[in-house]
């Protein structure tokens, strides 16, 4: 008995440990319009070389939704740590995808945008943000993460790039991978 008592603590303590809790309010100013623990919205993307990817096949993966443009500083500050420290790691992992999602900028510019930085990681296209504004409100700005776990639930979200919940939100992707 006291081992099955054990083993659901640590299963409890597990389950939150490395996922932001619905209960914990991810702040008014990251401008979110989705919450930890629910769905991820339907959408369909495509990607610089031409491949159509929806929602429904992203189910069975853990999923890292980076939003994007050529414009943002603070982008091309973060993007080089998600392609040497979460790309590189993962993406030979069948149960891993990653989608950097450009706002509302054509395909050119996107794939030039790709080189400067250089990613290597897909890039996607959000024409009018259609897909970004199915996730954070009118008006509000790139530089953010969405970790989808192999469900389709958010579990975890940032803005910005902050050097702490980057190394926050590379701990939830390994535990959600394990």
């Amino acid at each position: 008995m006291k081992k099955i008592i054990l083993l659901l603590m640590i299963g409890l303590s597990y389950s939150g440990a490395f996922a932001q809790s619905p209960a914990k309010e991810i702040p008014a100013d990251y401008a979110y319009i989705v919450k930890v623990g629910q769905q991820i919205p339907d959408f369909s993307m495509i990607t610089t070389d031409g491949k159509t990817v929806q929602t429904a096949d992203l189910k069975g993966k853990v999923v890292m939704l980076q939003f994007t443009a050529s414009w943002c500083g603070v982008c091309r500050k973060e993007m080089p740590h998600i392609e040497a420290d979460i790309w590189r790691k993962y993406k030979d992992n069948p149960n891993f995808a990653l989608f950097g999602i450009d706002l509302d900028e054509p395909v050119e510019k996107v794939k030039t945008f790709a080189k400067q930085i250089p990613v290597t990681y897909p890039l996607a296209l959000d024409p009018k943000g259609g897909i970004f504004y199915q996730f954070a409100e009118k008006g509000a700005g790139v530089t953010r993460n969405v970790i989808v776990d192999k469900t389709g639930k958010i579990v975890f979200m940032t803005r910005l790039y902050k050097e702490e919940e980057f190394q926050e939100m590379k701990k939830v992707i390994a535990e959600l991978l394990k």
